[in-house]
């Protein structure tokens, strides 16, 4: 049998400022095939192409990327402000109904950042558009410096209710994680749990509540190093786990 196919949720960039294309990390590609043991596919978010329909029954499960651009505020009922950053107003037209088509029919996705804040507003939930800026608050960005792997170095734990969705994924209650974020859940949403959380209160992990399917969604970046990572490499093979068994439901 062909390994299931995960759609990998593209990012759309003008390459040398000019050029128009649909990209994704190299890494969820590698952590979706090696880890998750699935045939990565990259879709391009854009309703002009392809519907949701479309992609439920062509895919057996969806990995929400991260990206440079956030989800567009007005989407959750807010004004863009220039503190909201950059927008991909397509990939929002696919991703958020998409992600509302998956619970309802228990189709497995892994959000992880950009993702973690679609899950959160598809459900009905609100961002904060810079974490950094509100009181007691740590810089959750990206550093602007330094090679990937101190981009992607280890910089602050995550405590998860204990005995909960994520505290048996891991097999622990706390774990560091890297973090590369502006945005942040404001609140959450319709069923949204808050499984996991940062020193400073932030919320990292979350899941869809009495969802039938896989929902784990995370704010950091677990596609780094995936293969090797302790706390990455449970994420993509509880993922990958949950579409080969949707798979198999034929």
């Amino acid at each position: 049998m062909a390994r299931p196919k995960v759609g990998i949720i593209g990012n759309t960039y003008l390459l040398n400022d000019q050029y128009p294309a649909h990209a994704g990390g190299t890494m969820n590609s590698e952590a979706v095939a090696e880890v998750a043991g699935c045939m990565p596919l990259l879709i391009p978010s854009d309703p002009r192409f392809l519907s949701v329909d479309e992609l439920l029954e062509s895919f057996d499960g969806f990995l929400l990327t991260g990206g440079r651009p956030n989800v567009h505020p007005s989407e959750y009922g807010e004004a863009e402000t220039a503190a909201h950053g950059a927008f991909d107003r397509a990939r929002d037209a696919i991703v958020l109904p998409l992600v509302r088509a998956c619970v309802q029919r228990g189709q497995p996705f892994f959000g992880i950042c950009r993702g973690f804040q679609e899950v959160t507003v598809a459900m009905g939930g609100t961002l904060y558009p810079e974490i950094r800026d509100l009181p007691g608050r740590m810089n959750h960005r990206m550093p602007p410096d330094g090679t990937l792997e101190e981009k992607f170095a280890l910089r602050h734990p995550v405590k998860m209710t204990p005995g909960g969705v994520f505290s048996k994924v891991f097999g622990a209650d706390e774990v560091m994680t890297n973090s590369l974020h502006g945005q942040g859940l404001k609140t959450p949403g319709a069923n949204i749990v808050i499984d996991g959380v940062a020193p400073d209160g932030t919320p990292e992990a979350i899941y869809v509540k009495d969802a039938p399917g896989f929902t784990l969604s995370v704010q950091w970046h677990p596609e780094w190093d995936a293969a090797n990572d302790p706390v990455s490499r449970p994420l993509f093979t509880a993922f990958g786990q949950a579409v080969h068994d949707w798979q198999a439901r034929g």
